[in-house]
């Protein structure tokens, strides 16, 4: 092998890239099994929705409550009882700047077993095709069929559990990058499940710490920072337009679809003031306002943190000021 194929092209801590193409990662691969947490009283399991991609959703269900409402009267005077409501349907998508990371991940399954019971809510966590070995728009293409499939309610959970008409589409780092594009790809050519009855309807966009660039680095953007991530970008999707003002990940590029476009009738972004990426966050949250999107923009930032530190520093007192402000937003609050 000549030295050229082995050049280091990406070297972030958490994972090397090389010229040949072949990877190390160094974090973010560890996993641990779905099941019951007793912790929360959520249950978890494991779903590959393509078997030809290996595409797989980790499902969480918190504990249902069953005991039934006092009985009523109908018209002729005979009693029923009301069914359990269904709880909103979470799609989320792992962070990981699309290299490492899965919904297995320890730190970030303890993260969605104490969201999903503090929010009460059916989430599908989505594994999609890493890069580099799977470049870019594969985790796309993945994170499209497993959000068009959760809407769908192919899944009893979803099915007996899940309200299609209180979709939530959330990410963190990365993932925040591809619940962006995945409200999008919804607000412009609608979800595949839009003939069922009812029909899916996405209440909001979640995005936590997103992940975002642009070939003109921004006046508060660290100049290393912004080099790594062209670096990383181009090793990750060589085929991607205009490098970093793609509009997958500079949504403010010139000829980006329009953010009038998103889906869902509100949208919280939420970044970290010690956070490279919160420049790019903040600017989203001011382009969304001025599009002339018919939502609501809401946004959160968590001082004198990192970022994702949500994940990793889960019960910290600004994790669990963020974690209230998600559930609030996905409550309605």
């Amino acid at each position: 092998m000549d030295s050229g194929s082995t050049e280091i092209v990406v070297d972030c801590g958490f994972f090397r890239i090389y010229s040949d193409g072949r990877v190390e990662r160094f974090a973010g691969m560890e996993t641990v099994p779905a099941g019951f947490d007793a912790d929360t009283g959520v249950t978890s399991k494991d779903v590959v929705i393509d078997a030809n991609t290996g595409v797989a959703t980790r499902l969480y269900l918190p504990a249902i409550h069953t005991a039934p409402s006092p009985p009523q009267s109908d018209d002729n005077g005979s009693h029923h009882l009301f069914a359990t409501a269904k709880l909103p349907i979470l799609v989320v998508f792992h962070g990981g700047c699309f290299v490492f990371g899965s919904p297995a991940d320890p730190d970030f399954h303890r993260y969605m077993n104490s969201l999903v019971a503090s929010a009460r809510v059916v989430a599908v966590s989505v594994g999609y095709r890493l890069a580099p070995e799977h470049p870019l728009p594969a985790a796309y293409e993945d994170s499209w069929a497993a959000l068009n499939w959760a809407v769908s309610r192919a899944d009893p959970w979803l099915s007996a559990h899940g309200d299609p008409g209180r979709v939530f589409v959330a990410g963190g780092s990365a993932g925040a990058n591809i619940a962006h594009n995945m409200a999008i790809a919804a607000g412009a050519s609608g979800l595949r499940a839009a003939e069922q009855e009812p029909p899916p309807r996405v209440e909001g966009v979640l995005l936590l710490h997103p992940s975002f660039a642009g070939e003109q680095r921004m006046e508060e953007e660290e100049d290393g920072f912004w080099q790594a991530n062209k670096r990383r970008w181009g090793a990750i999707f060589p085929g991607a337009r205009d490098g970093l003002d793609d509009p997958r990940i500079n949504p403010m590029a010139a000829g980006a679809p329009s953010l009038a476009k998103l889906v869902g009738e509100r949208l919280l972004v939420c970044t970290a003031s010690e956070d490279p990426r919160a420049p790019r966050g903040r600017a989203y949250c001011e382009a969304a306002r001025a599009s002339g999107w018919r939502g609501k923009v809401e946004w959160f930032e968590s001082q004198n943190e990192g970022h994702a530190f949500f994940v990793a520093g889960h019960g910290s007192p600004e994790a669990v000021a963020l974690m209230d402000r998600v559930v609030a937003f996905i409550a309605g609050h």
